[in-house]
């Protein structure tokens, strides 16, 4: 069965418009579904939708919106009125690399904002329709950083360790209603915003650098079995060393020293 036959004709990608959003968009509309691309710069949204729409056939709809303004899901609301969202994507994220004193209260609001009250809002918004009418998928990203305490990425760790749980904890409660959730936890990912940081190489247990491509991949394999996937092989072995071998506080001291060497803090 195919993702159209099993979750519907239409998805809903939030933080679209580069990078682990963009494969998701690419591989949903290589399956023929409609989609409705969200993110910040319209330019990126635009050129993305004339892409998908010239290679696949299929309706694209954009909506430039800040997932970290208040009323960003009555933006998105206004556009997609009354139809019907069958997959939802929820990958924007805002982070913030260095010591907690130097972010700003408002950053971090922002980041809080961006990364879970809005796919908290959005899944709110269309998932309980999914559930009314037995069918439909809700993916959310979360990250290796949000699986334990993670020096560096404090607010940023923290707010995956929420999408985490809260992926893993709607699995359970709807996982016999028709409605499939997972939490896609990646870790090093070649995307843009990934690159822009310049990590240096680390000799620590450094990042499995995935393509985006890779990760959605593995997100889809696992979609409808499992709670939460880690993806890249060894990502999945760090992650067995760190949470199933090593004390909580090494796991912490060592991503949060291979942060710090990675970003030269």
């Amino acid at each position: 069965m195919t993702i159209k036959q099993k979750y519907g004709t239409k998805a809903l990608i939030a933080g679209a418009s580069e990078g682990i959003g963009e494969a998701f968009a690419r591989r949903l509309a290589s399956e023929g579904i409609d989609l409705y691309l969200v993110a910040r710069r319209r330019e990126g949204l635009e050129k993305l939708a004339n892409e998908l729409t010239k290679d696949f056939g299929i309706q694209v709809q954009c909506i430039p919106c800040d997932l970290s303004e208040r009323d960003a899901i009555q933006q998105i609301k206004s556009v997609i009125q009354t139809h019907e969202i069958d997959i939802l994507v929820c990958n924007a994220a805002l982070s913030y690399i260095g010591p907690f004193e130097d972010s700003s209260k408002e950053k971090n609001t922002k980041m809080a904002h961006t990364n879970m009250i809005s796919p908290m809002d959005l899944t709110n918004e269309f998932g309980l329709p999914m559930l009314q009418r037995g069918r439909g998928a809700i993916i959310l990203l979360s990250s290796l950083a949000g699986m334990q305490g993670s020096g560096f990425l404090t607010v940023y760790a923290a707010t995956k360790a929420f999408n985490r749980i809260f992926a893993e904890s709607l699995w359970y409660e709807w996982k016999d209603r028709g409605v499939d959730v997972i939490a896609c936890c990646a870790g090093a990912t070649a995307t843009p915003g990934y690159l822009n940081t310049n990590p240096a190489k680390t000799t620590l247990i450094g990042p499995e650098v995935q393509s985006p491509d890779a990760v959605v991949r593995e997100c889809f394999d696992a979609l409808g079995s499992k709670p939460s996937v880690t993806t890249g092989f060894g990502n999945r072995l760090a992650s067995f060393f760190m949470h199933r071998i090593f004390p909580r506080k090494m796991a912490i001291q060592i991503i949060s020293i291979t942060t710090k060497k990675m970003y030269r803090l």
